[in-house]
């Protein structure tokens, strides 16, 4: 699995700390005195940060940031504007400290067979996925190579990829859209891909008709939905690991749940005679 690291441009940068706090908090819809009693300082001592008139210990510092859920990323901008060194590194995912991370997410997408799952890093590539997604693209007759490198908004959103085969792609690919441009706010790299991207119509009725949204999938055996919920590591301690999440599609119905059985188990007896 392979895993790049976007350095943002945030509307913070270059600012103080104290002033990236103020922002933080008025963006987190926060009074001064709401982030005191979260972040357990007083609010004479987080005015005085926020203007400058006094600086913030690195534990109190982080105690603000962790009460914000700041990312760990713009932790250490704010780190270094305060003069401390950065907190968090940024580990490749193939680096040997990485190696708990990769077997959790091996872990996890074999225990997620026979339905799929895929690994989304912050620009929306698929640093991995398990055998029942690729099974999943072959029924739906998307010629795509998991290991070459795929992109989850590339194959929903462009021609041949797996939009094209949703029952409900209009529904499917709007919340996809919505969701990678509020991301792509303080990501340049998401959103320069978004700019070369068709965007979607979008079309506020029907995402209103359902409060959750299936994944209706056209395959050769029939229509299979879906269900899609996400797995984050708790507590991340690196800006890697924070970015990754875990997208597991969930059989919504006894017919997709069988065919997608049935398929795995296809899948597995041809490989052990092998």
């Amino acid at each position: 699995m392979t895993h790049h690291l976007f350095h943002h441009k945030r509307a913070t940068q270059g600012l103080a700390a104290g002033q990236q706090v103020r922002h933080l908090r008025r963006k987190a819809g926060l009074s001064q005195l709401d982030l005191a009693l979260l972040a357990g300082v007083s609010q004479r001592h987080l005015s005085c940060v926020e203007t400058g008139r006094s600086k913030a210990s690195p534990s109190t510092l982080h105690a603000i940031l962790s009460a914000l859920g700041t990312s760990l990323e713009h932790c250490n901008e704010v780190f270094l504007a305060s003069g401390y060194a950065p907190r968090y590194a940024a580990s490749p995912l193939d680096a040997p400290a990485m190696e708990v991370v990769r077997a959790a997410i091996e872990h996890i997408l074999q225990a997620n067979n026979p339905a799929p799952a895929i690994v989304i890093d912050s620009n929306w590539d698929i640093a991995a996925a398990n055998v029942s997604t690729g099974l999943l693209l072959a029924m739906a007759g998307v010629a795509q190579d998991m290991t070459s490198g795929l992109n989850l908004l590339d194959t929903l959103l462009c021609p041949g990829g797996l939009g094209d085969r949703l029952v409900n792609a209009q529904e499917v690919r709007a919340v996809a859209w919505q969701r990678a441009s509020r991301e792509s706010v303080s990501n340049p790299e998401l959103a320069r891909r978004l700019s070369d991207l068709p965007a979607p119509a979008i079309s506020s009725d029907a995402l209103a008709a359902s409060p959750v949204l299936l994944t209706r999938v056209c395959t050769l055996e029939g229509e299979l939905s879906f269900l899609s919920t996400f797995t984050t590591f708790g507590m991340p301690l690196d800006i890697t690991v924070e970015s990754l999440r875990i997208e597991h599609l969930i059989p919504a119905d006894v017919f997709t749940k069988c065919r997608m059985m049935e398929a795995f188990e296809r899948w597995s007896a041809a490989h052990c005679q092998a």
